[in-house]
């Protein structure tokens, strides 16, 4: 089921690809697409878990923890969306790899905390060092510096193609 799905996936993508194919590589078009779906997901996701689910109330747990529904939102979205997330990347954008699954997934964890930590940091250092600029705008400039980043380190790091010694 998983190749069968696998292969639909890949002839959607490969199909959109085909008048970009001289200017953006297969590889980086493929991240692009599971990595831009999977974005959507979580925005829709949370948007769900925050207006729907939680109705824009602060959740109480035991011991009078209270978590606020912004932040129980983006739980609920990211623990559906990494998943997902890691399965495309493993399964579609880069299936070459021979690392075992495990250390795929671990790395693929820390990385995605890296760049959550990096996200914030990054909307930081606009806000402050250069309040000129539109917030939208820096957000449009941290999602695309936090994109080649994260492409660039799934790549060379979670998914790598580890040689085989002779």
């Amino acid at each position: 089921m998983l190749s069968k799905a696998r292969h639909i996936i890949i002839g959607i993508i490969d199909f959109f690809h085909i008048p970009f194919k001289r200017i953006i590589p297969t590889q980086t078009f493929r991240y692009l697409a599971c990595g831009g779906s999977n974005t959507v997901l979580n925005w829709v996701l949370y948007s769900l878990s925050f207006n729907i689910l939680l109705h824009r109330q602060d959740t109480q747990f035991v011991y009078g923890i209270i978590i606020s529904a912004k932040v129980l939102a983006y739980i609920i979205a990211f623990c559906i969306s990494f998943p997902i997330g890691f399965i495309l990347s493993r399964h579609i954008v880069f299936p070459e790899s021979n690392l075992h699954g495990k250390v795929q997934f671990f790395r693929y964890a820390v990385v995605t905390v890296t760049f959550i930590y990096l996200t914030y940091l990054l909307i930081k250092f606009f806000a402050f060092a250069l309040p000129m600029v539109r917030a939208d705008i820096s957000y449009i400039f941290v999602m695309v510096i936090t994109a080649i980043l994260s492409y660039i380190s799934q790549r060379v790091y979670t998914f790598k193609i580890h040689k085989e010694e002779e």
